[in-house]
């Protein structure tokens, strides 16, 4: 086992934890809302930076496989390469055509995205967008997904670029991969009629990979 890898996934276990602890206001029954502080997030996300290895530069991001059906058409390049940190946040909702069955369903990300060098690249949220620090954003949609070789983890995406604004780092960008996740997944369970509406926020990391066309 990496030894790496086991640490990032310690420290997601312990934001987990501490996201499914209930509030004051669900033990006195008023609401039921799973959450994470911003303290206890922000130190959580700063013992993740420091063990997390997946923020190569572009040219080590290279050096690993990626599968077929995530890689970017020939006429892009990779341009940037982060690890992005944060939660994956679930409404619990009853469905369309079933109004008595009720599941967790995605409702937006929010993360942030640092560099190797540890500097802040970006912000990410729903979207799905990604906004650097200079301004400029992409919107993505996803082309291909496939789910991730650990099973607790979100799937692995690839994505086109939607939209793109301002001038800055993501405002050339044509593909967005998102790979080696950890964490993230709905909770298997807790969401029924009592709870509807309410939010669940599940820690996760991952990699995004940011193309732009070849020069």
């Amino acid at each position: 086992m990496n030894p790496n890898g086991a640490l990032e996934g310690l420290a997601l276990y312990c934001v987990a934890q501490r996201a499914l602890e209930p509030t004051s206001e669900a033990r006195t029954g008023v609401r039921h809302v799973m959450d994470i502080p911003a303290a206890w997030l922000a130190a959580a996300t700063g013992v993740l930076i420091a063990v997390l290895t997946g923020m190569a530069s572009a040219g080590e991001v290279e050096a690993y496989a990626v599968p077929d059906a995530l890689k970017v058409p020939s006429e892009q390049v990779l341009a940037i390469a982060a690890r992005g940190v944060g939660v994956q946040i679930y409404e619990c909702t009853s469905a369309t055509d079933d109004p008595t069955h009720y599941s967790w369903t995605l409702k937006a990300p929010e993360a942030v995205l640092q560099l190797k060098s540890g500097a802040s690249l970006a912000k990410h949220y729903a979207g799905p967008t990604w906004e650097a620090a200079d301004g400029s954003k992409v919107i993505g949609e996803v082309v291909a997904k496939l789910e991730a070789p650990n099973d607790t983890a979100i799937p692995w995406l690839l994505l086109r670029a939607k939209t793109t604004s301002g001038a800055g780092r993501f405002s050339a960008i044509r593909s967005i991969q998102r790979l080696r996740t950890v964490g993230g997944k709905a909770p298997a369970s807790g969401c029924d009629q009592t709870r509807s509406g309410k939010e669940a926020r599940v820690p996760y990391s991952a990699e995004y990979r940011f193309f732009t066309a070849r020069p």
